[in-house]
Order: C-alpha cells, then structure tokens, then sequence
C-alpha cells in the first residue's frame, strides 16, 4: 500500500527516492546488451549480415517516433484510482519480457524479420514503462537538488544493474571456459547448462551472456516495477490546464533551455552509442583481450557507481550543466588516450576503459535532472502540465540517437569491408576500427560540450520559477475554493 513521500517538513523520505530509483536497475540490464553485445551475437553466432542488422535495429527504434508523443501525452491526461503512470508500467511489463526473451535467446533457424518484429515490440514495451516512469520521476520533487537526488537514485540503480549486467558475462565466461575443458559435473554447472546452454553445451560466446540476461530481466523487472507500483505514490496533478500534443509541440520549439538540451543529448548519446557498439570489436581485434571483455565492463560499471556522489557534488558546487561540461572533457581525454594502445596492453587500456566509466555516472543523471527543471519552466510560461510530453520527446531524441550511433558505426565498419565472423583483419581494416572507435565518439562529445556550456537554467533561475509557479498554484487553489 503506498505510503506517504515526504516528511513533516516536506522532504522527500530516502526510503521513497531509492525505491523509486530500483526499477532502473532491470532497464539498464536490458539497455546495456541491445548496444554491446547484440551487434556480435547476431553478426558472429546468427549470421545476419551487419549492415542489414543494422537497418533493421534503426527501423526498430524509428517506430518510437509515433508510440513515444503518443504514450507521453496519454500518461498526463489519463486518470485513473490508481494514478495516471502507473497503469503503463504495468501494462509494459509483460510486452518488454516477451521481446526480451524472444531476441536474446531467439530459436535456432530465425531471419531479419525475427529480429525486427521481436525489438519493435520490445521497444513498444519499454516506451509504456519508462517514459510514465521519467515523469512520475520528475513529479516527485518540485525542487532543484531534491530533483538531482530522484535522478541520482535511478541513475545508481541503473549503473548497479550495468555493474550486474556486467558480472554476468564474467561469470558465464568463465563457467563456458571450465565447461569446455571437461569440468561438466555439478548442480552449478548443470544449472547453467540448462538455463544459459544450448543442446547441452555451454560455450564463451555471446549467445550464453545474452541468456544470463534474459533471465535477469525476467526476475527483476516484474518484481521492481510492481513493487514500486504498490509502495511508492504519485505526486497529485497540478491545477494546471492541459493542452493537446501538437500545441505542445509548437510551444516546445520557443523554449530555448529545451531545444539546447535536446541537441545536447542527440549528440551525446550519439556519440554514446556509436562508441559501444564498436567496444566488443575493439577490445576483441585491437587489444585482443577477448577473455576479459566482460571484466572490463564489470570494471567500467563499478567505477560508474562510485562516480555518483563526486558528480552530484560537483553538479551542486559548479551548476549540472558545468559539470556534465567537465565529464565531457574527460572522457575525450581517456578515449584519445586508447589511440596509441596496441595488442595486449590490457593494464593501460583497463585504466583508461575506468576513467571513461567514471564519467559515465555523470551521463546517466545529469541531463535528466535538467529536463525536470525544464518542465517548471514550461509550466511558468503556459500554465500547462505536460511532463510526460517533455520525457516522451527527450526519451524519442536518445532513442533515434542510440539507433543513429548503432547504425552509423556498424554501417561504417561495413563499409571499411570490416568481416565481423573473420578470425583475422588486414592492418587497414584494424587502422579503421581503430580511428572509428576513437575519433567518432570525441567529436561528438567535443560538439555536446560547446552546446551544453552556454545552458541558461541554473539553480538560482529555477528556484526562482519555482516560487513563482507554486504561489500561482496557491492562488488557483484558493479561487477553486472559493467558487
């Protein structure tokens, strides 16, 4: 049953913020493969041809450009006794499992149009949970920091099932590599081989990591989400009047803190995954380290996790848009710093992979903490609550740029006659992948760094529309009252 979310002086409880937060967890296990380990599954072990592939993953994501706006403004205009988001994560849950299951252990003999039909019905699913989500996430708290420690929250959460996420393919590795040297006896191992294996073997590919996943998904997303479902309540809806989503639209295109933040996380998450898409290739062929890729994630991933409090810090002290600036420029230095590394420096490359990893923290939370600033700004000027139509426009543009970084990277490294299912490349083609993995992923995130240095809402402009919105709403309250 759902308690109260705030204290006596009106505080949001710790209790609600992390539990809110956990349902990150289960949706960054499923994030974090789909960019990583799904390119050389379907490429190396399938068969698909990588170009097509990734077509089709673009395609897939391209259908959110109707089910986001759409899903968005029905969570803020749906009433229901038991809130307006909730009944989307609910009714999500099951669409999300289903794709997951059917395109991370997909049955022998399947074609393009498996992989196209399966993620666009999990991307379906995975719009219904997490964009009523966001703005459930965002109505929590109308304060600036406070809203920082509700994104922080699911930000740690989401890097604590990365760091998960991460652990597995470590450990299904290393069960694969003592199954393959005849260490088959067990209830560990015979488990493994029954839930991860396939005809009774269990081998160190990608299709055993992407297995481990599945059932990962299949145990913590129905269990978060109801969980939260049941405990955490929503905030009430404000006396604000609604408006369709095509004026939305049009009032969205003057509001300038909206428009730079939205160019800023094209081009990020672009960068982002345009960068992880090609990681596996790199560390498989260039540092050739292919037995400890799973290592390096667990390691990029927990050095994420302790990232977060340096970077909450660092977003109170300088402003978040500073301090994402700052984490912009430090993961280009460690990217470059890859540049000059060659086969088997793993020591170097692991230090370098973690540095990128610490920053990764300030990516997560950053940006979505300054949306929900964004919203109260939006709601100053029109007198409209449309969160959900914000989140479902924000949540589009890192949707349509994870799919324009996958698509760009894979269709490049096609292009340079890179051969996924090769055992060995020509020196040209490792010196493409090579300046691929480095120089693309820099350049954008240099370009986010110009567009994000100049972001004009600062604590001290919110605080300020803040005030103004709640005495406006202490007034609307006292003229209903009064009727």
């Amino acid at each position: 049953m759902s308690q109260s979310s705030t204290d006596a002086n009106g505080v949001l409880k710790r209790s609600t913020i992390l539990l809110h937060g956990s349902i990150g967890m289960p949706l960054a296990i499923i994030g974090y493969p789909l960019v990583v380990y799904l390119p050389p599954f379907y490429a190396q072990e399938v068969g698909l041809n990588m170009a097509l592939m990734a077509l089709v993953l673009v395609v897939a994501r391209l259908s959110d450009v109707i089910t986001d706006p759409l899903i968005g403004t029905l969570s803020d205009r749906w009433r229901t006794r038991f809130g307006r988001r909730k009944p989307w994560l609910v009714m999500g849950v099951p669409l999300m499992l289903a794709g997951t299951v059917m395109i991370f252990m997909p049955p022998d003999g399947i074609g393009i149009g498996h992989l196209l039909f399966w993620t666009m019905l999990m991307y379906l699913g995975w719009t219904m949970v997490t964009l009523p989500y966001g703005a459930w996430g965002a109505e929590l708290s109308t304060v600036y920091h406070q809203r920082s420690r509700v994104v922080a929250s699911r930000e740690g959460f989401v890097l604590i099932g990365l760091f998960l996420a991460a652990l597995a393919p470590a450990l299904v590795q290393a069960l694969g590599a003592r199954f393959q040297a005849g260490h088959t006896d067990g209830w560990l191992m015979q488990t493994a081989v029954t839930l991860f294996g396939r005809d009774g073997e269990l081998g160190i590919g990608y299709g055993p990591i992407l297995a481990v996943m599945a059932w990962m998904m299949l145990i913590l997303l129905p269990l978060t989400v109801f969980w939260v479902v049941g405990a955490v309540k929503e905030a009430p809806p404000q006396s604000v009047e609604r408006t369709d989503w095509k004026k939305g639209l049009r009032v969205m295109k003057n509001n300038g803190p909206f428009k730079r933040m939205i160019l800023m996380l094209l081009v990020v998450v672009t960068g982002e995954s345009f960068r992880n898409a090609l990681s596996v290739f790199f560390m498989q062929h260039v540092i050739q380290i292919q037995a400890q890729i799973g290592l390096m994630y667990l390691l990029y991933f927990g050095i994420g996790i302790l990232g977060i409090p340096f970077w909450l810090h660092v977003g109170k002290r300088i402003g978040k848009h500073r301090a994402f600036c700052a984490a912009l420029a430090i993961s280009s230095t460690s990217i470059m710093g890859m540049f000059f590394l060659g086969a088997g420096q793993l020591l170097p490359f692991a230090i370098l992979f973690a540095i990128k990893g610490f920053c990764f923290a300030a990516f997560q939370f950053l940006p979505l903490s300054m949306l929900a600033d964004i919203v109260d700004l939006d709601t100053a000027r029109s007198r409209e609550h449309r969160t959900g139509l914000f989140f479902a426009i924000s949540g589009m543009a890192q949707k349509a740029a994870m799919a324009l970084g996958l698509g760009l990277s894979l269709g490049l490294l096609a292009l340079v006659g890179f051969d996924a299912k090769a055992v060995e490349h020509t020196a040209s083609q490792l010196l493409s992948l090579r300046i691929l993995y480095i120089l693309g992923p820099v350049a954008l995130y240099m370009t986010a760094f110009v567009i994000a240095w100049r972001y004009p809402l600062t604590a001290e402009r919110q605080e300020r529309i803040h005030r103004w919105v709640t005495r406006r709403e202490a007034r609307l309250s006292v003229m209903a009252a009064s009727r």
